[in-house]
């Protein structure tokens, strides 16, 4: 009996093994049935087509002898040496050279990204759509452009009865001409491409968000001072370069996924070299009026003027160091102009919150299994490559300036005013006659004047 028994035990053991067994096997088809789910939808997203080597062949030829890993440095070297040159001339020929340099870059990273997913989703066949889309970039950019002209050039605006009819209409003609492209939007669905068409419209208008509308953002910091321009782009240029010298030559911890060659030796060396450039560009920068005056147009030559008397933000100030570098330098007070402070949070934002908007392209480009979005620029990919971090430092400069710098801005106060009624500008004259007299301002300024 005692031997049956053993017998039992050891035949349901083996049974018990075998289920076991058949549901570790269940459980690995259906592991197996998810990865391979999984490889199935990777496998379905389209991918666009791999762009050949770019590198001219003068770079080619001189630097055939170094390893993929060396040639790739020096090559993105020169360019960056080229690109940061040609920085430095369009700064030379003044704001209208660099707003126009910023449209130009705009419809560059529009065409970019409308070509990736016009790759992606085969489009090229639907009707209409690759004229639609650069129709609602046109659209778009009037009516952002169109609210600058009334911000900036109000004396303009009501010089020429034209631009005062399409001043005072701009936003029900921007939304006119937009409705106009809904509506042949429409028009053109098809019975068998409605999904892929609605694709592409998604794909347009979430494009012209990121790409339009920081690019205007970035023309409102060059109109509060070619410093608020230049210092943000700067160290977003300088921590890309620092983050990639430090990660090069020290770089051994992975810092993201999405990104495998960035690591943390890179993002704290940039970290630091960007708030240390930041405060010397910022010293150089503060004490030319050129850099620091608001870009303002003179009606009397028709042109921008960046003339001014700087601002106490652009005047140097004592400040009282801490006891512990007080004991250190032996200085009690040191001299800086307040900007200086400042562009420490545009460093930190650029250093820290910045390379964010690289991952985010980097996430986006490994979604459809591209390594960049063109190659118009040798080793560096195309121009949406190089300014996916220049977007979001514009929103931060913007959101920066209004929250922290300056108030309502006088030309639109004054432009609304001119737009009230009579009986309405002489009721607000006397409330703000009475105002300055009651604060005591205006007894002043009529002895001055």
């Amino acid at each position: 009996m005692a031997e049956l028994r053993h017998r039992g035990a050891t035949d349901k053991e083996p049974q018990h093994q075998n289920l076991e067994d058949k549901g570790s096997e269940t459980e690995g088809k259906e592991r197996d049935g998810a990865s391979d789910n999984e490889t199935k939808s990777d496998s379905g997203v389209p991918e666009v087509p791999v762009s050949a080597d770019d590198t001219p062949e003068v770079l080619n030829k001189a630097l055939s002898g170094l390893s993929s890993r060396w040639k790739n440095w020096w090559v993105r070297g020169i360019l960056t040496l080229a690109m940061i040159s040609f920085f430095f001339i369009i700064i030379y020929l003044g704001p209208m050279v660099l707003m126009m340099i910023v449209l130009c870059v705009q419809i560059k990273c529009f065409h970019e990204i409308i070509t990736i997913g016009y790759s992606v989703y085969h489009s090229y066949h639907l009707p209409w759509f690759r004229t639609l889309s650069w129709y609602f970039l046109l659209c778009v950019n009037y009516f952002f452009y169109g609210e600058t002209v009334a911000d900036y050039f109000s004396t303009l605006v009501e010089r020429e009865d034209s631009l005062r009819i399409l001043s005072k209409y701009h936003r029900f003609i921007s939304f006119a001409l937009y409705l106009t492209g809904f509506c042949m939007f429409v028009l053109s669905l098809v019975k068998k491409h409605y999904r892929l068409q609605f694709y592409m419209f998604g794909w347009t208008h979430v494009t012209l968000l990121i790409v339009v509308t920081q690019s205007h953002l970035i023309i409102h910091n060059l109109f509060e001072g070619m410093i608020w321009f230049i210092v943000p782009i700067s160290c977003v240029i300088c921590n890309d370069i620092m983050a990639y010298m430090f990660g090069f030559f020290f770089g051994r911890t992975p810092l993201i996924k999405l990104s495998p060659k960035k690591t943390w030796e890179g993002f704290i060396g940039g970290f630091f070299s960007t708030v240390v450039f930041g405060i010397l560009l910022s010293y150089v920068m503060s004490g030319y009026r050129f850099f620091v005056c608001p870009v303002e147009f003179n009606n009397d030559s028709n042109s921008f003027t960046v003339y001014c008397e700087p601002s106490e933000l652009f005047q140097l100030q004592d400040y009282g160091l801490p006891p512990v570098l007080q004991s250190i330098t032996g200085w009690t007070t040191v001299k800086l102009y307040p900007f200086q402070i400042h562009s420490i949070a545009l460093s930190a934002f650029a250093s820290i919150m910045g390379p964010f908007g690289g991952f985010f392209a980097s996430g986006f480009k490994r979604a459809f299994k591209i390594k960049d979005f063109a190659n118009t620029i040798p080793g560096h990919g195309g121009i949406m490559d190089r300014f996916d971090c220049q977007y979001l430092m514009a929103t931060f400069v913007n959101v920066y300036i209004a929250s922290f710098i300056r108030g309502p801005n006088p030309s639109k106060v004054i432009q609304q005013l001119l737009a009230l009624r009579p009986d309405q500008q002489l009721h607000i004259f006397n409330s703000l006659k009475a105002h300055l007299t009651e604060k005591g301002l205006l007894p002043a300024l009529e002895a001055a004047a």
